[in-house]
Protein backbone atom coordinates (compact mmCIF):
# COMPACT_ATOMS: atom_id res chain seq x y z
CA UNK A 1 0.00 0.00 0.00
CA UNK A 2 1.65 3.51 -0.86
CA UNK A 3 1.62 5.85 1.97
CA UNK A 4 0.58 9.52 2.07
CA UNK A 5 3.62 11.41 1.72
CA UNK A 6 3.52 14.39 4.06
CA UNK A 7 5.32 17.78 4.65
CA UNK A 8 5.07 19.32 7.95
CA UNK A 9 5.38 23.29 7.72
CA UNK A 10 5.47 24.83 11.52
CA UNK A 11 8.02 27.06 13.28
CA UNK A 12 7.80 25.03 16.31
CA UNK A 13 10.43 21.95 16.69
CA UNK A 14 8.33 20.08 19.55
CA UNK A 15 4.66 20.24 17.57
CA UNK A 16 6.61 19.15 14.36
CA UNK A 17 8.49 16.45 16.13
CA UNK A 18 4.95 15.09 17.79
CA UNK A 19 3.39 15.04 14.62
CA UNK A 20 5.94 13.36 12.83
CA UNK A 21 5.95 10.45 15.56
CA UNK A 22 2.15 10.22 15.10
CA UNK A 23 1.85 10.25 11.43
CA UNK A 24 4.52 8.09 11.22
CA UNK A 25 2.76 5.48 13.06
CA UNK A 26 0.11 5.12 10.63
CA UNK A 27 0.42 2.26 8.33
CA UNK A 28 -0.69 4.85 5.24
CA UNK A 29 1.21 7.87 5.92
CA UNK A 30 5.29 8.52 5.78
CA UNK A 31 6.67 12.60 6.82
CA UNK A 32 9.32 13.02 4.13
CA UNK A 33 10.26 16.47 5.47
CA UNK A 34 9.91 19.41 7.94
CA UNK A 35 10.11 23.00 7.69
CA UNK A 36 10.09 25.65 10.01
CA UNK A 37 9.24 29.07 7.91
CA UNK A 38 7.03 29.59 4.59
CA UNK A 39 9.82 29.95 2.40
CA UNK A 40 11.63 26.31 3.27
CA UNK A 41 7.75 25.10 2.89
CA UNK A 42 7.61 26.47 -0.36
CA UNK A 43 10.96 25.09 -1.72
CA UNK A 44 10.46 21.73 0.20
CA UNK A 45 7.59 21.39 -1.54
CA UNK A 46 9.15 21.86 -4.77
CA UNK A 47 12.04 19.43 -4.18
CA UNK A 48 9.73 16.79 -2.66
CA UNK A 49 6.13 17.44 -4.07
CA UNK A 50 4.51 15.69 -1.46
CA UNK A 51 0.93 14.84 -1.33
CA UNK A 52 -0.42 17.20 1.59
CA UNK A 53 1.39 19.98 3.09
CA UNK A 54 0.60 20.13 6.57
CA UNK A 55 0.61 23.99 6.64
CA UNK A 56 0.77 26.32 10.34
CA UNK A 57 -0.73 29.95 9.55
CA UNK A 58 1.47 31.68 12.01
CA UNK A 59 5.49 31.62 10.78
CA UNK A 60 7.51 33.96 10.38
CA UNK A 61 8.82 35.43 7.09
CA UNK A 62 6.89 34.08 4.21
CA UNK A 63 3.38 33.36 6.52
CA UNK A 64 1.74 30.38 5.78
CA UNK A 65 -0.93 31.66 3.69
CA UNK A 66 1.33 32.99 1.20
CA UNK A 67 3.30 29.62 1.45
CA UNK A 68 -0.11 27.94 0.71
CA UNK A 69 -1.00 30.16 -2.41
CA UNK A 70 2.50 29.47 -3.98
CA UNK A 71 2.69 26.23 -3.42
CA UNK A 72 -1.30 25.52 -4.89
CA UNK A 73 0.05 28.28 -7.58
CA UNK A 74 3.18 25.70 -8.41
CA UNK A 75 0.85 22.98 -9.90
CA UNK A 76 2.70 20.44 -8.06
CA UNK A 77 -0.15 17.80 -7.19
CA UNK A 78 0.62 19.03 -3.96
CA UNK A 79 -2.62 19.44 -1.28
CA UNK A 80 -1.93 22.17 0.98
CA UNK A 81 -4.04 21.16 5.02
CA UNK A 82 -3.90 24.27 7.22
CA UNK A 83 -3.54 23.28 10.98
CA UNK A 84 -3.74 26.29 13.16
CA UNK A 85 -5.31 27.56 16.13
CA UNK A 86 -7.40 30.16 14.89
CA UNK A 87 -11.29 29.96 14.89
CA UNK A 88 -11.77 32.98 13.03
CA UNK A 89 -14.24 32.16 9.92
CA UNK A 90 -12.01 35.17 8.43
CA UNK A 91 -8.94 33.14 8.63
CA UNK A 92 -10.85 29.62 7.41
CA UNK A 93 -12.28 31.77 4.15
CA UNK A 94 -8.30 33.41 3.65
CA UNK A 95 -6.80 30.13 2.92
CA UNK A 96 -9.63 28.20 1.57
CA UNK A 97 -10.01 31.14 -1.47
CA UNK A 98 -5.75 30.87 -1.61
CA UNK A 99 -6.55 27.42 -2.63
CA UNK A 100 -6.30 25.01 0.91
CA UNK A 101 -7.93 21.62 0.67
CA UNK A 102 -8.51 21.85 4.56
CA UNK A 103 -8.93 23.30 8.20
CA UNK A 104 -7.67 21.84 11.36
CA UNK A 105 -7.71 23.30 14.52
CA UNK A 106 -4.52 22.61 16.43
CA UNK A 107 -6.60 21.74 19.59
CA UNK A 108 -8.01 18.30 17.64
CA UNK A 109 -4.28 17.34 16.18
CA UNK A 110 -4.92 13.69 16.72
CA UNK A 111 -7.72 11.84 15.05
CA UNK A 112 -9.46 14.54 13.65
CA UNK A 113 -6.30 15.46 11.86
CA UNK A 114 -5.35 11.78 10.75
CA UNK A 115 -9.12 11.89 8.90
CA UNK A 116 -8.89 15.06 7.25
CA UNK A 117 -4.93 14.03 6.17
CA UNK A 118 -7.26 11.13 4.51
CA UNK A 119 -10.06 12.72 3.40
CA UNK A 120 -7.78 15.65 1.59
CA UNK A 121 -6.10 12.99 -0.22
CA UNK A 122 -9.15 11.37 -1.70
CA UNK A 123 -9.51 14.72 -3.29
CA UNK A 124 -12.22 16.63 -0.84
CA UNK A 125 -12.35 19.46 1.19
CA UNK A 126 -11.94 19.17 4.81
CA UNK A 127 -13.20 21.52 7.47
CA UNK A 128 -13.29 20.86 10.71
CA UNK A 129 -16.84 20.45 12.31
CA UNK A 130 -16.28 22.97 15.03
CA UNK A 131 -15.55 25.81 12.18
CA UNK A 132 -18.78 24.39 10.01
CA UNK A 133 -21.39 26.79 11.87
CA UNK A 134 -19.74 30.06 12.16
CA UNK A 135 -18.44 29.77 8.49
CA UNK A 136 -21.89 29.16 7.36
CA UNK A 137 -23.13 32.32 9.73
CA UNK A 138 -20.02 34.40 8.09
CA UNK A 139 -21.28 33.50 4.46
CA UNK A 140 -25.00 34.05 4.98
CA UNK A 141 -23.91 37.68 6.79
CA UNK A 142 -21.76 38.94 3.86
CA UNK A 143 -24.38 37.68 1.27
CA UNK A 144 -27.14 40.04 3.16
CA UNK A 145 -24.05 42.76 3.54
CA UNK A 146 -23.97 42.54 0.04
CA UNK A 147 -28.11 42.57 -0.95
CA UNK A 148 -28.59 45.41 1.76
CA UNK A 149 -25.66 47.52 -0.08
CA UNK A 150 -26.65 46.60 -3.81
CA UNK A 151 -30.30 47.20 -2.68
CA UNK A 152 -29.49 50.63 -1.04
CA UNK A 153 -26.98 51.63 -4.23
CA UNK A 154 -30.12 50.83 -6.51
CA UNK A 155 -32.34 53.40 -4.52
CA UNK A 156 -32.28 56.95 -6.01
CA UNK A 157 -33.34 57.85 -2.63
CA UNK A 158 -31.36 59.53 0.75
CA UNK A 159 -31.45 57.81 3.73
CA UNK A 160 -33.64 59.92 5.07
CA UNK A 161 -36.25 59.66 2.16
CA UNK A 162 -35.73 55.94 2.70
CA UNK A 163 -36.55 56.06 6.64
CA UNK A 164 -39.75 58.22 5.75
CA UNK A 165 -40.56 55.75 2.92
CA UNK A 166 -40.24 52.64 5.16
CA UNK A 167 -42.63 54.14 7.82
CA UNK A 168 -45.44 55.70 5.44
CA UNK A 169 -45.46 51.80 4.01
CA UNK A 170 -45.48 50.62 7.66
CA UNK A 171 -47.97 52.16 8.37
CA UNK A 172 -47.23 55.40 10.69
CA UNK A 173 -49.23 58.58 10.42
CA UNK A 174 -46.86 61.94 9.22
CA UNK A 175 -47.43 62.85 12.99
CA UNK A 176 -46.12 59.75 14.03
CA UNK A 177 -43.22 59.69 11.55
CA UNK A 178 -42.55 63.55 12.74
CA UNK A 179 -42.14 62.65 16.05
CA UNK A 180 -39.75 59.61 15.60
CA UNK A 181 -37.62 61.76 13.65
CA UNK A 182 -37.61 64.58 15.46
CA UNK A 183 -39.06 66.36 12.22
CA UNK A 184 -42.08 68.89 11.53
CA UNK A 185 -44.94 67.61 9.86
CA UNK A 186 -44.50 69.49 6.69
CA UNK A 187 -40.90 68.50 6.68
CA UNK A 188 -42.16 64.88 6.51
CA UNK A 189 -44.28 65.81 4.06
CA UNK A 190 -41.96 67.65 2.15
CA UNK A 191 -39.52 64.51 2.08
CA UNK A 192 -42.87 62.16 1.02
CA UNK A 193 -43.32 64.18 -1.85
CA UNK A 194 -39.34 64.02 -2.97
CA UNK A 195 -39.89 59.64 -2.73
CA UNK A 196 -42.88 60.06 -4.57
CA UNK A 197 -41.12 62.42 -7.36
CA UNK A 198 -38.35 60.41 -7.60
CA UNK A 199 -39.69 56.84 -7.82
CA UNK A 200 -42.26 57.99 -9.48
CA UNK A 201 -45.55 56.95 -7.84
CA UNK A 202 -48.98 58.72 -7.13
CA UNK A 203 -50.28 56.67 -3.87
CA UNK A 204 -50.03 55.20 -0.65
CA UNK A 205 -50.24 51.77 -1.75
CA UNK A 206 -47.83 52.07 -4.68
CA UNK A 207 -45.35 53.26 -2.01
CA UNK A 208 -46.05 50.31 -0.01
CA UNK A 209 -45.66 47.67 -3.15
CA UNK A 210 -42.15 49.63 -4.35
CA UNK A 211 -41.27 48.76 -0.22
CA UNK A 212 -42.48 45.41 -0.42
CA UNK A 213 -40.52 44.81 -3.95
CA UNK A 214 -37.46 46.00 -2.85
CA UNK A 215 -37.25 43.85 0.38
CA UNK A 216 -37.33 47.11 2.87
CA UNK A 217 -40.35 45.53 5.09
CA UNK A 218 -38.43 42.85 5.95
CA UNK A 219 -38.36 41.68 9.53
CA UNK A 220 -35.24 43.12 10.56
CA UNK A 221 -36.51 46.33 9.48
CA UNK A 222 -39.72 45.90 10.84
CA UNK A 223 -38.21 45.31 14.25
CA UNK A 224 -35.89 48.27 14.19
CA UNK A 225 -38.73 50.98 13.46
CA UNK A 226 -41.17 49.54 15.67
CA UNK A 227 -38.95 50.48 18.89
Amino acid sequence: MSRIRILIADDHAVLRAGLTMLLNSQEDMQVIGEAADGEAAVSLARQLTPDIVLMDLGMSGLSGLEATRAIVQAQLGTRVLVLTMHDDPAFLRSVLQAGAAGYVLKRAADVELLAAIRAVQRGEIYIHPAMTKPLLEDIITRHEQRETSARKESLPLSERELQVLRLIAAGYTRQQIAERLHLSVKTVETYKARVMEKLHLETRAELVRYALQKGLLDDETRRQENT
